[in-house]
């Protein structure tokens, strides 16, 4: 039998017996973690969404790379926090929509790595979670991306796949140069890089299920794709949102709770309103103390977790608005438990 990952390790009875339903019990008893959400977008400080928003051309947004530092990343010092406030897991974007990746990987130059940070952020933080007891969980856009050329387009799969570039984004395919299959084969090679170098994950999550609901979803081939993910590691869980085939491990809605039909539930939200990503217009509009405490509640009353999210600064430093409200959220949690 392979070692326990860390974060099972008061399952282990259960794992030797089947190591995904050991899996869904320690994600039922985790209840609240930490969502993250960097990238080169952070930089700007104006959404995560700004290359679509904006109409960025990919060739003008890659040069954020150049800038790209992340030198108060610091994955010991997230996961220290994230256990401060009470919180069992992490989840961190390993390449949001604008397809720039925080690992390394054979897929795309567009990465961490040939940035002036020249580092892999997950690889740090899988270690940081690992010495820690903490699960790590892996955000990755998969229905949406701005910067593959046969990603998903505005054609067949809904006017928000793609930003409305006029003229047209000249490094897209279009037409019958298009091949769909092409995307698909690269997020299943960077899914496998993840599941391959990071030791054991506790899920993949993956985002951007607006687009195959609105286009012909079976060609993103996702059975395929969820059976890969379990065949690699067997204990890792995968969540698309709400349920894109309704197989999935768990579900993970934004703001609130879905029916779940007994699977478990986890709720993602944010302490920037309307924002993921580090937004600098609301600054100083987060949600406070009670505010959280009642995500809190409310979560916990529909028998989901917490997942709630913080943007990094452009530096990769934790928002100081938010740290010390999370801190004493943590206080509570551990004088008064978890809000029923």
């Amino acid at each position: 039998m392979p070692s326990i990952p860390s974060y099972l390790a008061d399952y282990a009875d259960h794992y030797a017996q089947d190591p995904r339903a050991a899996a869904v019990e320690w994600f039922r008893d985790a209840k609240y973690g930490l969502f993250l959400h960097y990238g080169l977008y952070s930089l700007l400080g104006r959404h995560e969404w700004v290359q679509l928003r904006e109409k960025i051309y990919v060739s003008e947004y890659a040069k954020l790379a150049d800038d790209f530092r992340a030198d108060a990343f610091n994955a010991e010092e997230i996961a220290d926090f994230a256990l401060d406030c009470g919180m069992h897991y992490i989840n961190l974007t390993t390449r949001h929509h604008d397809s720039f990746c925080l690992f390394e990987t054979a897929e795309t130059e567009f990465q961490s790595l040939n940035t002036p940070c020249g580092r892999d952020l997950i690889d740090e933080l899988a270690e940081a979670c690992a010495d820690r007891g903490l699960g790590l969980c892996l955000y990755y856009s998969h229905g949406r991306d701005w910067r593959h050329p046969h990603a998903p387009n505005n054609d067949r799969w809904g006017g928000s796949a793609r930003p409305q570039y006029d003229p047209p984004e000249p490094t897209y395919a279009y037409g019958e140069d298009h091949d769909l299959q092409i995307y698909v084969e690269f997020l299943r090679g960077q899914i496998d890089e993840l599941l391959t170098n990071y030791g054991p994950i506790a899920a993949i999550w993956l985002d951007g299920i607006a687009v195959p609901l609105k286009g012909p979803g079976e060609e993103f081939h996702c059975q395929e794709l969820y059976d890969f993910v379990h065949s690699k590691q067997p204990q890792v869980l995968v969540s698309y949102k709400q349920g894109f085939l309704g197989t999935e491990d768990f579900f993970a809605p934004e703001h609130k709770a879905v029916e779940t039909g007994g699977k478990p539930g986890e709720i993602c939200t944010t302490m920037a309103p309307r924002s993921w990503g580090y937004t600098e217009a609301v600054c100083g509009q987060h949600i406070g103390e009670e505010e959280v405490w009642e995500k809190l509640r409310e979560a916990r009353g529909a028998n989901c977790n917490l997942l709630l999210n913080t943007g990094p600064l452009p530096d990769g430093s934790l928002d100081q608005e938010d740290v010390p409200v999370l801190r004493r959220i943590g206080e509570r949690l551990r004088s008064e438990g978890f809000p029923e």
